[in-house]
């Protein structure tokens, strides 16, 4: 897979100071016949143009690693405005970085030009903060500018189909052979520019299997508040890309480890020392993976209700001493935790609301008698809620039987389902009578 690729490696190793290096076609493993045709077409037009163009990111990456990358990006010396007269229905977006979608077919492609130094922008816009994070880059620059501009070294690595050639400047090839993720230029830096750059040096090690070289994983905790200056929203989708793509329990240790975590769900984090809720956060995260694994659907609002619920019964358990009783106690509780963790990561209302409809669902899964049992196994988010009952049960929070019950409820026929709530009402019938001792007691009555 890699051999090709290490075998032309030894015949160049990396210097002190790595200046370009070009490896020709027959020293590397990719072929354009891995390469989306949408990708390709836009590299075409980009040159009939007169304009470079270059696969790049995690497409090479990707490919050097043998494996079948689903999105190609390409960046190019043309601007965007230039870029987007080639493409019809293109459009430009973004502020701090502004690129171009370009559509080919079904597929939209991210074009983005080559970035320049700040101190070379003199007609493009580069706005910093106090506290160095880039707040604008539009400040266009060359491949060797743009290859320094990246994030990390595996990800500076241009591919061309003029000539079939890698263009590396910063020994991400090597880096690759290794299995590092290191930072281009000072790590801090580099994070105070982009403090998401930390949590992208944590998603790239879990899902590719790297360690993070000790350089650049010094300074993530000592920067990790620098994580509370993105927008919510932004963070959002971050979490999505962690947690799931897969690798979502091995880059939750990850952020563990590098103190990230907190800083992202400080509710969960705050409580990760009670094995229940540690059980909890590594089941609901390895039973993502496992469905992502399988390609079974999966949504955040499953996710977020399992790490958000530690705090959410907590804080209802507060909440019932105080008198509060357990229906308002846990909406008062689902609303307390929600609003506190939107100030970290955006959770937008098509999840939040199924979040708290599992939730909610919790208190009423285990009241089975009458019709309930059948009325809630029709609720929209049954089998989600009672997917949770399950690792509720596993984590060790409840005790098992429930989730034994409604499993067998939802694979009776209609007779046996009514014979599961008749045994159901007998046992609760004589339960009651026991605890009464002949039933309800009269209230005397008062003297008129």
């Amino acid at each position: 897979m890699l051999n090709t690729l290490i075998r032309s490696i030894k015949r160049w190793r990396k210097p002190a100071n790595p200046g370009p290096r070009v490896i020709a076609r027959n020293d590397h493993n990719i072929s354009r016949r891995d390469i989306s045709r949408a990708a390709l077409t836009v590299m075409k037009r980009l040159q009939e143009a007169g304009f470079q163009a270059y696969i790049v990111g995690g497409g090479v990456r990707d490919l050097l690693l043998g494996k079948h990358p689903k999105d190609f990006d390409v960046a190019t010396d043309a601007t965007p405005e230039e870029a987007k007269a080639l493409f019809r229905g293109s459009r430009i977006v973004g502020r701090r970085f502004r690129i171009l979608h370009a559509r080919i077919g079904r597929e939209v492609i991210e074009v983005t030009t080559f970035r320049g130094h700040h101190k070379d922008g003199e007609e493009h816009e580069a706005l910093q903060s106090e506290q160095g994070m880039l707040l604008r880059d539009n400040v266009y620059g060359d491949l060797e500018s743009d290859a320094m501009r990246r994030d990390f070294t595996i990800n500076a690595l241009y591919y061309t189909t003029d000539g079939f050639a890698i263009h590396d400047y910063t020994g991400g090839v090597q880096d690759i052979k290794e299995r590092l993720i290191r930072t281009i230029g000072d790590p801090a830096t580099r994070y105070k520019e982009d403090p998401v750059r930390m949590l992208r040096a944590v998603r790239f090690a879990a899902k590719l299997e790297f360690k993070i070289e000790d350089k650049t994983a010094a300074p993530l905790a000592n920067l990790a508040p620098l994580l509370r200056n993105i927008a919510p929203a932004r963070l959002f989708d971050e979490v999505l890309k962690l947690l799931m793509s897969g690798h979502g329990e091995r880059t939750f240790e990850l952020l563990h480890h590098y103190q990230l975590w907190h800083h992202l769900f400080p509710n969960n984090a705050a409580l990760l020392e009670d094995p229940v809720a540690l059980a909890l956060t590594r089941l609901a995260l390895r039973n993502t993976d496992q469905r992502i694994r399988d390609d079974l659907r999966v949504t955040p609002a499953f996710l977020y209700a399992a790490l958000l619920w530690p705090a959410v019964i907590a804080e209802q358990q507060h909440l019932e001493s105080q008198g509060t009783p357990p229906v308002p106690a846990l909406a008062q509780a689902a609303q307390k935790v929600t609003s506190s963790q939107l100030a970290h990561t955006a959770i937008p209302k098509r999840f939040s609301i199924p979040m708290r409809e599992i939730w909610d669902l919790q208190l009423r899964l285990p009241q089975r008698n009458g019709n309930r049992a059948q009325r809630l196994s029709e609720h929209p988010r049954f089998r989600a809620a009672y997917d949770f009952l399950l690792l509720r049960e596993e984590s060790g929070e409840l005790a098992p039987g429930l989730g034994q019950w409604w499993a067998a409820f939802q694979q009776a026929d209609e007779e046996g389902r009514q014979e599961m709530t008749r045994k159901l009402q007998r046992g609760n019938g004589s339960r009651r009578r026991r605890g009464s001792r002949g039933g309800r007691r009269r209230r005397p009555r008062t003297a008129e």
